[in-house]
């Protein structure tokens, strides 16, 4: 048995008396455990489900930009979860925050949802819903089931591996990324995995009842962006300033203070 293949069944016994119905499924390779996900959502499967491959060739990440896995080198799952929070916004910062505290003091978080180790990309998340997720009777919401999508470097990849972003000036060489074997010597994707799930689940619920603001702080201590210069995607220059309280980025502008949502554009720092 694999290493990760031990590590993720080992999880079910520890997850499922907090979340009944749950389920661990390892494939040895796959195109995106996210599509994986959203293609049994569409035909009716809801329950709370971990999917974990130990390769996956076709993955997604923001924007439409690439993140492919090699066994043993990289952690790549998701984490299906019916939901029903009051309000959304935020999720992808606490899935961050969840994710960065389990795993090493040194992981901070650039908004929206990358996980930065030493100023270089350690790893991203990708949450997509799926299901009816409108009011029902009374008004009472009718959950979605939440899928989280997580990449992780274990090794430090190679930067003639790393995907451009579609239509990148191809003359930019993308920046080196980090591994967490940086930190964690010896740390296998299985570990990775056992250290970081539980708290998923805990926070997810968390956040359902909750929403962000049960975040903020824990948010505020890991932003990596903070206090920093910033150039958008659309041109714009300015200051980070951290984030409101419903996740929106907040840059200081010479034209003042903006909110950023995820949908409008990508931040870089300068």
């Amino acid at each position: 048995m694999s290493d990760l293949r031990s590590h993720a069944e080992a999880l079910w016994p520890v997850v499922e008396p907090g979340l009944p119905g749950f389920t661990v499924e390892v494939l040895a390779s796959v195109d995106s455990t996210n599509t994986e996900l959203m293609r049994r959502a569409r035909a009716g499967f809801l329950e709370p489900i971990l999917l974990v491959s130990e390769e996956q060739t076709a993955g997604r990440g923001r924007l439409g930009r690439g993140w492919h896995s090699r066994p043993g080198q990289s952690l790549t799952f998701s984490l299906g979860l019916p939901m029903a929070p009051l309000a959304w916004s935020g999720l992808s910062l606490a899935v961050g925050v969840s994710l960065a505290q389990s795993l090493h003091p040194d992981v901070r978080l650039k908004w929206p949802n990358d996980l930065w180790l030493h100023e270089r990309k350690l790893g991203g998340i990708l949450v997509e819903t799926a299901g009816a997720g409108s009011a029902g009777a009374g008004g009472v919401s009718v959950p979605r089931l939440v899928v989280v999508g997580v990449g992780l470097n274990i090794a430090r990849p190679d930067i003639s591996a790393v995907a451009a972003a579609p239509g990148a000036d191809p003359a930019l060489r993308p920046q080196e990324p980090a591994g967490l074997a940086e930190v964690l010597v010896g740390l296998t994707a299985g570990e990775a995995l056992a250290r970081v799930v539980p708290a998923l689940v805990s926070d997810l619920l968390a956040f359902s009842a909750q929403g962000f603001a049960a975040f903020a702080e824990r948010f505020a201590q890991r932003d990596a962006l903070r206090d920093r210069p910033v150039r958008l995607s659309d041109g714009s220059l300015g200051t980070a300033c951290g984030v409101d309280s419903e996740g929106a980025l907040q840059v200081l502008t010479g034209q003042g203070m903006r909110q950023v949502t995820s949908s409008e554009v990508s931040v870089r720092p300068c």
